[in-house]
């Protein structure tokens, strides 16, 4: 209970703790699944049915983002990773799996069989599928914390039709 007293306070008197009896309350219920609901791992599963290689998304208009693509074809010698461009239907389609929206064109996102990575992991897994020192290199870099890099990489991010350009359409 509150008391106003003459200096503009307000006294607050604590009555004593009332009996209570515990209640179970449900907080949530799961629904039944429903026929007309997509598992989106199974749906994209033909991604990976024939080529088991990972597939890398990125903004198909971005400047900046063409030409880490080129970068990784170039230096990924071996051929270990696909692209795929995320306003393509797959690149939708792949990015629902990954659990992010269909129109979400701000990260590159890396898709595996059973995980995806974003930002600045998705960057670093990358390193790790190509020819030395960039495997070397992604060891060092996990070690600063992720929040540091995903701050530098959204600064990059939000700013690279800016400072890079766009093109009017996919290159790649």
């Amino acid at each position: 209970m509150a008391l106003p007293l003459s200096n503009g306070c307000t006294r607050l008197t604590l009555s004593p703790p009332a009996r209570f009896r515990p209640q179970s309350t449900i907080f949530a219920t799961l629904s039944p699944s429903r026929p007309d609901t997509v598992n989106l791992v199974e749906s994209t599963s033909s991604f990976f049915d024939q080529d088991t290689r990972p597939i890398m998304l990125f903004d198909g208009v971005c400047n900046l983002c063409n030409g880490g693509v080129r970068f990784v074809r170039n230096v990924d010698r071996n051929r270990r990773i696909r692209f795929e461009a995320l306003q393509s239907e797959s690149g939708k389609k792949l990015l629902r799996r990954s659990g992010r929206a269909p129109d979400d064109i701000s990260s590159v996102v890396l898709v595996e069989k059973d995980r995806s990575y974003i930002k600045s992991e998705a960057v670093l897994k990358i390193m790790e599928y190509l020819e030395l020192p960039f495997p070397q290199l992604a060891f060092f870099l996990q070690f600063v914390p992720l929040f540091v890099r995903d701050f530098m990489y959204d600064n990059v991010a939000n700013n690279r039709y800016a400072i890079f350009g766009y093109s009017d359409s996919c290159e790649i």
